[in-house]
């Protein structure tokens, strides 16, 4: 009974002292009974600092310009960093838009960075300051899995292994989301650890199996350990537990691929064992995590899913990634595991758990051997410990073997877990030179970290054959001319906002690194990548003002990229304005600028009250049907003119001279066309400059304007209204005399391209002949996406149709106009109001109820959707996506029998 007592009184917190022979037991907690919790907090904070003052070294040192994934993050925090300048914490719209800054990625990190921003200032180096965060919140979960699973010296000893592994330190210098995802999982699987030995109370151990002589007791509990033992129950863990869960998940989706075996292993376990209140604790724990991810999870959940083909397929084919069907997809991570651990680091480890396990072997009987190798004092710490790690680590595998798309730092969550085994695995070896072994195999470990962090000459054949792969030295020559650019572009244009087109595609000159930089430059310049389908080679070199090339290496970009660079230095419509060497001395850096360009901005003197137009110059004849050239001067206070809508109506001369073929409705398109937006096409921005709101300005547009191909012959004169965005004051614009004759015998005067809200007007009534009018107006609005950065040109388009739509009369091309921007913003109770106005005026459309649906779905409303579906169905029942919609609709209200009646039918058929 004594010997019972004394096992009872065995902390969960030593796992070691249970599992393993006592011999080796005495050694292990030898040490660790000398440490008090404020010494090991100590260490760790110690094992902390040590790597931060490396990894800001290697920042000072470093002076490349962010490449492609880690620009593209940095523009997502510096958009957060933005939005968080002005919150309205109480608005549901301003909210709305918060979520849909990204649409894709969860924006947890970038969120983060913007303290760092807003007290050290805007730069790279300073969003990395964000790692240091995520270093500690691994250490510190990787040193409290360690201590619930062994003790406080393997768990030390594991932290120390984790600030080693070249996998985690090669990614720690790299703002990407693998090293927070590997640090936030490791924090959930702690926590889930937690919570799974707390909601379980510890039951006495049968005596036979431990060795005759029992562990010794432990230390009395400090007074922490009184605390947590009182009040760390089940369901404050549970609690701790769907926090860290809400926050991984708002990290990057790709957590659920390591914590999902977990979750489903411990899940089926208490429902087997009728555990109700442990059931509704990992019940209330998902509630809690949902309430933090959830909102945006709603916002984007459409996009996540129609993104992921090209995250992953698209990707995984681009890169030459294994496919699943073959063993190099399932043996990928498996090959590259030593790499990302270092060799020595592997082997030293497995090494000394096989001589201590074959020596106690060789002098202990096999069936003592047996009994105290496999029992301990709980049924989870004990017998199940292993297993449970286990089940983290094969899980994650196989979940990250699974995805089509590989990388090495995909897997990285893994590693922490791994280096409770390195540190056991240390920690197993006897004998006279056990010290000398441990510390010799960490020594190495550093040495290699810092070969690998900074050039060292005739260092690189110790990496290459213990550490390969994972070098990642500093850039210490001559900086890249990205703010030279940015700048220079700004002095040309320094009132507007300018998409740069960048065409080559490297590691150092790329589209995110130049809208990076201008990001920083007030959010004055964007970099788009343009040239990339052959087809739209001429409408991308006609639409953009800028343009960057470079000679030598291009980098990673499609063929037709050469033919835009041809097409920007082969016509006389653009100028050479700038150039510089890069540092490689073997290529050089050009700016291109168009000439005469799209938008020009100038201060004036005198004073404007209000906006005026001082000047239209179009040919005097055109025939229908073709683009127009056009060339407004506007003229007005600053405020104004960046906040003015102006809508253009071009309308027969006099009404009285009508034919009467035309007079059979107000709303026929043939008597009129529009020119409707935002004044300097929305691209006014006051920059560095800060112009006073009464300051005046005089705004040339250069474009051009589509009449109707079935317009009807005649002159047309033009009718403006001023529209104000912010306030919505609208008046007429007093204008000079402009007509233009409409004569399909005239010949067509060349024109630059239309403005982007008439071709989104263009295109939009496609939506009336459904899923096959859906792809030109997905072509379109991906290219054009890519010359207005933050799509204003959608808000524009909303505003004046909306206004339109309103206050003159209803016409079915502008409703439709107006639906497809409101949609492609996200827009879900305006698209509504809009899809209705659509089925007013064409009632007798199926697919008109379709989308009507198809937005109520994206809303999560599949009630109201259903029911509008059955209209859809009683107008035409044999409609493919009409059926598909009804599937999801089922789905979504749980009726899978239902979904699957109506969905397997057109599976079969589409196979």
């Amino acid at each position: 009974m004594k010997k019972i007592d004394r096992l009872k009184n065995v902390s969960s917190k030593s796992f070691s002292a249970a599992i393993a022979p006592e011999a080796v037991t005495k050694n292990l907690r030898k040490g660790a009974e000398t440490l008090t919790g404020k010494q090991s907090l100590l260490i760790l904070a110690g094992i902390w600092l040590l790597g931060a003052v490396g990894d800001r070294l290697w920042f000072i040192l470093d002076h490349a310009p962010p490449s492609w994934d880690r620009a593209d993050y940095l523009n997502g925090a510096m958009n957060y960093w933005q939005a968080l300048q002005s919150p309205q914490w109480f608005n549901g719209e301003w909210w709305r838009n918060f979520w849909l800054l990204s649409s894709k990625i969860p924006p947890l990190t970038y969120i983060a960075t913007s303290p760092f921003f807003h007290f050290f200032g805007v730069s790279a180096d300073t969003a990395t300051l964000l790692l240091l965060v995520y270093s500690a919140i691994l250490l510190l979960s990787i040193y409290g899995l360690g201590v619930l699973l062994f003790n406080n010296r393997i768990a030390l000893w594991a932290a120390g292994i984790c600030q080693l592994l070249p996998g985690l330190y090669r990614y720690r210098l790299e703002f990407l989301l693998d090293y927070p995802v590997t640090a936030v999982v490791t924090c959930s699987f702690f926590c889930l650890t937690l919570w799974k030995v707390k909601s379980k109370p510890i039951k006495p151990v049968n005596i036979n199996y431990f060795p005759e002589n029992p562990p010794e007791e432990l230390p009395p509990r400090s007074k922490f350990q009184k605390f947590t033992d009182k009040y760390l129950n089940g369901w404050v863990c549970a609690i701790f537990f769907g926090l860290s869960f809400g926050v991984a998940m708002m990290v990057k989706q790709t957590s659920l691929l390591f914590l999902i075996t977990p979750l489903i292993w411990i899940f089926l376990s208490i429902l087997f064992q009728r555990h109700w209140e442990r059931i509704a604790q990992l019940l209330v724990s998902f509630g809690i995590s949902t309430l933090i991810f959830g909102w945006w999870y709603r916002t984007n959940w459409l996009l996540i899913l129609t993104s992921g083909k090209r995250a992953t397929l698209d990707s995984a084919i681009a890169e030459g990634d294994p496919a699943l069907n073959t063993i190099h997809a399932w043996v990928y991570y498996w090959k590259i595991l030593p790499y990302l651990l270092s060799w020595h680091l592997l082997i030293v480890p497995i090494v000394g758990l096989i001589v201590y396990g074959g020596r106690k072997f060789l002098t202990t009987d096999g069936r003592r051997w047996t009994r105290i190798s496999y029992r301990s004092v709980t049924k989870f710490i004990g017998r199940y410990s292993l297993v449970w790690i286990g089940v983290f680590f094969f899980g994650g595998y196989l979940f990250s073997s699974l995805n089509i798309n590989k990388d090495a730092r995909y897997i990285l969550p893994i590693l922490p877990v791994l280096s409770l085994f390195l540190a056991a695995g240390l920690l197993a070896w006897r004998g006279r030179w056990q010290n000398e072994i441990r510390w010799g195999t960490i020594g190495l470990a550093l040495l290699l970290a810092v070969i690998n962090f900074f050039p060292i000459d005739r260092a690189e054949i110790v990496t290459n054959i213990l550490s390969p792969r994972v070098q990642h030295r500093p850039y210490l020559g001559k900086e890249y001319p990205h703010e030279e650019v940015i700048a220079e572009i700004i002095k040309q244009d320094p009132y507007l906002q300018t998409t740069l087109a960048v065409l080559p595609s490297t590691s150092t000159i790329n589209q995110h690194n130049f809208s990076f930089y201008g990001a920083k430059a007030n959010f004055q310049v964007y970099g788009r990548q343009v040239g990339v389908r052959e087809k739209e080679v001429v409408a991308d070199g006609r639409s953009l003002d800028w343009f960057i090339v470079k000679t030598g290496e291009q980098g990673s970009v499609p063929e037709a990229q050469a033919q835009l660079v041809d097409f920007v230095e082969g016509i006389p419509a653009f100028r050479l304005e700038t150039s510089w060497k890069l540092p490689d001395e073997d290529s050089d850096l050009i700016l291109y600028h168009r000439k005469k360009p799209s938008v020009e901005v100038k201060p004036i003197s005198g004073k404007r009250e209000t906006v005026q137009l001082d000047r239209i110059t179009i040919p005097e004849v055109t025939p229908p049907g073709v683009p127009v050239p056009v060339k407004y001067e506007w003229s007005g206070p600053w405020e104004k003119l960046k906040s003015g809508l102006v809508l253009l109506t071009w309308g027969w001369e006099d009404e009285t001279e009508i034919p009467v073929v035309a007079k059979f409705t107000d709303s026929n398109p043939r008597m009129n066309w529009l020119h409707d937006r935002a004044i300097a096409m929305g691209r006014l921005t006051a920059g560095s400059k800060n112009p006073q709101p009464e300051d005046t300005f005089r705004v040339i547009e250069r474009t051009a304007m589509l009449p109707d191909a079935n317009i009807l012959p005649g002159t047309y004169r033009l009718e403006a209204l001023y529209l104000n965005r912010e306030t919505g004051e609208s008046y007429p614009i007093p204008i000079p005399e402009t007509t233009i004759q409409i004569d399909p015998e005239a010949e067509p005067t060349p024109a630059p391209e239309l403005d982007l809200i008439t071709q989104l007007r263009t295109v939009a009534p496609n939506l009336a002949e459904g899923v096959a009018g859906l792809e030109p107006i997905f072509e379109l609005t991906a290219r054009i996406n890519q010359y207005d950065p933050i799509q204003d040109y959608l808000n524009q388009a909303e505003q004046a149709l909306a206004y339109r739509l309103d206050r003159q009369y209803l016409n079915l091309d502008w409703a439709y106009s107006l639906v497809l921007a409101q949609i492609l913003q996200q827009n879900v109770e305006g698209a509504i109001a809009s899809l209705e106005k659509v089925i007013q005026l064409d009632s007798d459309n199926p697919y008109n109820y379709a989308y009507l649906a198809l937005v109520y779905l994206y809303d999560w409303r599949p009630f109201t959707a259903e029911e509008i579906l059955e209209k859809a169905n009683s107008l035409n029942p044999n409609l493919e996506i009409v059926q598909i919609l009804s599937g999801v609709a089922a789905f979504m209200q749980g009726h899978l029998v239902k979904a699957w009646q109506i969905l397997s039918p057109l599976i079969n058929n589409s196979q």
